[in-house]
């Protein structure tokens, strides 16, 4: 596939329109389509960011034989139904994180995926920055020794709206789900690196958390893991509690520390850091400048892939979300959830 690749969108949210501005940043995609239950959302959305085509269903966007690829923008409990509904359209999938609310539904989406020789993808965007790259890098090259502690948060507050997708369980509501996902498929991601492999999962998963007495969801939580080779991750995430974002890693020798892991240099100009902290020695700060937003390195992640015809990424591959499922699941049990 070397033409500039189709892409169709279901859902007309606010990630939805970070998304439409990436593919026309990118190198390798075209918006094509845009869906939505509702008619004139999709019509409005589609004058927006000039997409030739509305539908006011996703099953007519998944018909369109123009479209070779979905960008799955639901609330989170639709990811499931619409992912393998894409599969059986035949179309390639980049499907928001977290990919499903349970480990059976992102395996019956996988199993979908391959079935049916579709390319899918978990959009967790921060692992197709350069940022992500060198610190995967530096922890395999051991450069404050042996990794043993990793700390990752994803906090921020919003305000009660029982409506809104944050605070509603019928819609994957809480903060485990949303954000505390990031942490996670982070610290799976760097205990694998400290090993020489692409992630690993984690031994034991503890955890313990606030769940909201009108939302019912969690609002704040943090989780323990513990992984293969003595090393530990402490793990939070809140959508009502304000808390430092961050990933700090600590090594026999010294700590890295990383201010913007999951946005890297999108809200800075001067690019994304890492600081590498090395006993003895004077700190060294890293700058890495991606040259592209953020989601459209995510676009032509997915494009490159479908160029070479493989049905996985290697920034996401499909065992790597099956793992970060079973450990959300085993965080939302440790929570009461």
């Amino acid at each position: 596939m070397n033409r500039k690749i189709n892409w169709g969108i279901l859902s007309t949210g606010h990630i939805a329109e970070l998304f439409a501005k990436a593919v026309l940043e990118s190198k390798t995609g075209i918006l094509g389509a845009v869906a939505s239950r509702q008619p004139a959302q999709a019509e409005r959305f589609a004058r927006k960011h000039k997409i030739p085509m509305a539908y006011g269903s996703y099953r007519e966007l998944l018909r369109d034989p123009f479209v070779d690829v979905v960008y799955i923008a639901t609330p989170h409990s639709f990811h499931a139904e619409w992912a393998q509904a894409a599969a059986r359209a035949g179309k390639h999938i980049l499907c928001e994180k977290p990919l499903t609310l349970h480990y059976p539904a992102a395996r019956r989406v996988i199993q979908a995926a391959k079935h049916h020789k579709v390319f899918f993808m978990e959009a967790f965007m921060y692992r197709c920055h350069p940022q992500t790259a060198k610190l995967v890098e530096l922890v395999k090259k051991k450069a404050v020794g042996e990794l043993k502690l990793i700390q990752a948060s994803f906090c921020f507050e919003r305000p009660l709206d029982l409506k809104g997708r944050l605070f509603n369980r019928a819609l994957g509501g809480g903060a485990i789900w949303d954000v505390g996902c990031y942490p996670v498929s982070m610290a799976r991601l760097l205990a694998g690196a400290a090993k020489g492999l692409p992630f690993v999962e984690p031994l034991e998963v503890k955890g313990v958390g606030l769940v909201g007495a009108q939302s019912r969801v969690d609002e704040f939580a943090l989780g323990s893991l513990k992984f293969p080779g003595g090393i530990l991750a402490e793990l939070s995430c809140a959508n009502r509690v304000r808390r430092p974002v961050g990933v700090t890693l600590y090594g026999t020798k010294g700590s890295i520390q990383v201010p913007s892991p999951w946005h890297a240099d999108r809200f800075d100009p001067k690019g994304a850091k890492i600081r590498v902290l090395r006993d003895g020695r004077k700190p060294l700060e890293i700058t890495l400048r991606s040259g592209q937003s953020l989601y459209s390195l995510e676009v032509d992640a997915v494009g490159s892939a479908l160029r070479k015809g493989a049905m996985e990424s290697p920034f996401m591959p499909w065992n790597d979300s099956l793992g970060n499922a079973k450990v959300l699941d085993a965080w939302m049990r440790a929570v009461g959830l």
